[in-house]
């Protein structure tokens, strides 16, 4: 008989996360803590983090190509190649809220596809290439939105301090297609590659200190079938399940937490 509270049990997995200090991505850690998983977070601000039994902090610049090409190869050299790796980060440009149609500059739009997209890219590969060589039947977790699945409506923004931004759908919905690509060619090793395609969270506009003004929210929420935004702590359960045995004939799938957004 299988115990089904056994497929979820995360016990002694290594897991790498990078972003792990970000919005959703903390609450994932403290999710992953709770499951007795041996993690290892990886970002940009570790300042003021200590390391602790359960959990080690790593700094990690996505700006830096040298970071994005061999940083993973040589640390995985030196520690455990990882059983599960998420990708929380959200790297960005200091004039990412100029991506508009309106204001968007060539160098900006290209920067920030060689921050998001390309460290998205390159890094998924790169641990799926460790976990193939160490023989590791690995799952792959990557962080995408619902704006890769559909496009975003600009009448949410009109009158709001809150804007579209034409490079965010590119990275998006380029990245549910990289996983898709994934999830077919590392099959073969038992290598599971998903997406979770997540909607709007309530909190700071990214690149901004602000919160998202009443307006947009009273507007944005009218298109939601749940009628609100998601939180934060809505997010980790999905990584949860694509993380462990649970979810073991499921690869190259979109987990889709959106409040139903994107089926209207």
């Amino acid at each position: 008989m299988i115990d089904y509270r056994d497929l979820f049990n995360l016990k002694g997995y290594e897991i790498y996360i990078l972003g792990g200090n970000g919005l959703i991505g903390s609450q994932i850690v403290r999710a992953l803590e709770d499951f007795e998983a041996k993690i290892t977070v990886f970002d940009i601000d570790v300042k003021g983090k200590k390391n602790t039994p359960k959990t080690k902090y790593v700094k990690f610049n996505c700006s830096d190509e040298k970071n994005i090409k061999n940083f993973f190869i040589n640390y995985i050299k030196r520690n455990k190649c990882p059983d599960v790796f998420i990708n929380a980060s959200y790297p960005v440009t200091k004039d990412w809220k100029n991506n508009t149609f309106k204001k968007i500059k060539f160098n900006s739009y290209k920067k920030n596809i060689e921050l998001h997209l390309n460290s998205y890219v390159w890094i998924a590969k790169t641990i799926a290439d460790q976990m193939k060589k160490n023989n590791i039947q690995g799952s792959i977790i990557q962080l995408s939105s619902m704006y890769g699945l559909v496009a975003q409506d600009s009448n949410l923004y009109t009158k709001t301090n809150v804007s579209e931004n034409m490079t965010y759908g590119i990275i998006k919905s380029s990245t549910i297609h990289f996983t898709k690509q994934m999830a077919s060619y590392y099959g073969k090793y038992n290598i599971r590659i998903n997406n979770l395609v997540i909607g709007g969270i309530k909190g700071h506009i990214k690149g901004s200190k602000k919160k998202q003004d009443k307006y947009f929210l009273k507007k944005f929420n009218l298109k939601v079938p749940l009628k609100r935004m998601g939180k934060t702590q809505e997010i980790p359960s999905s990584v949860i399940f694509l993380a462990s045995p649970a979810s073991s004939y499921i690869t190259g799938s979109n987990i889709v937490i959106d409040g139903g957004y994107s089926i209207i």
